[in-house]
């Protein structure tokens, strides 16, 4: 369910190779390894420091570049599917369902099992072939394996009939929380 998973990963091996290969070049041609360039030479042409405006620019790019990565880096700890507006026709008119809408009761469902702490839900795909996608926090001592049966038993039977399909492929993320012990609620 996240596309850009690959090419993120395929980008950052690609940057990581890169960085990897200049580190190396320098550092060989440093210490004499390399002999295709002199490295008693000036970095730049000419013994003048460049203009003020340089250091400034250098400053920007490097503060702007800094703000991207980490955005990119905010971007890749969570990616939830688009919400999709679903509609029906019906003989008494048009239905236009919100798919955030359609999986909030799931997620109230789930959240009153015994052990789960919080649950969040989102349905991705069209209106006739969905897709579930749940993120259940639980306690540390509770029984996943008893949530999950719990949620393929209970939960995402009532979301098939409510949503009127045969099929629901779920992808189901159990995290444990650190703390221990039933909530009030």
């Amino acid at each position: 369910m996240n596309r850009p998973a690959a090419l993120n990963r395929t980008l950052l091996a690609l940057i990581g190779l890169v960085l990897l290969a200049a580190g190396g070049f320098a550092v060989a041609t440093y210490f004499g390894r390399l002999h295709l360039l002199d490295p008693a030479a000036p970095l730049v042409p000419g013994a003048a420091p460049p203009p003020t405006w340089v250091f400034w620019v250098a400053i920007a790019v490097a503060v702007l570049l800094g703000l991207l990565c980490l955005r990119w880096l905010a971007a890749q700890a969570f990616r939830r599917p688009k919400s999709v507006a679903w509609r029906s026709e019906t003989d008494t008119g048009a239905l236009v369902l919100d798919s955030g809408t359609a999986a909030g009761p799931v997620a109230a469902d789930v959240e009153e099992y015994d052990g789960v702490r919080a649950a969040s839900a989102w349905l991705s795909g069209p209106r006739d072939a969905p897709e579930l996608a749940l993120v259940v926090t639980t306690d540390r001592d509770a029984d996943a394996t008893a949530i999950r049966e719990r949620i393929t038993d209970h939960a995402v039977p009532r979301l098939k009939q409510a949503l009127e399909v045969e099929d629901l492929p779920v992808r189901l993320e159990i995290r444990l929380t650190a703390k221990s012990g039933a909530r009030a609620r």
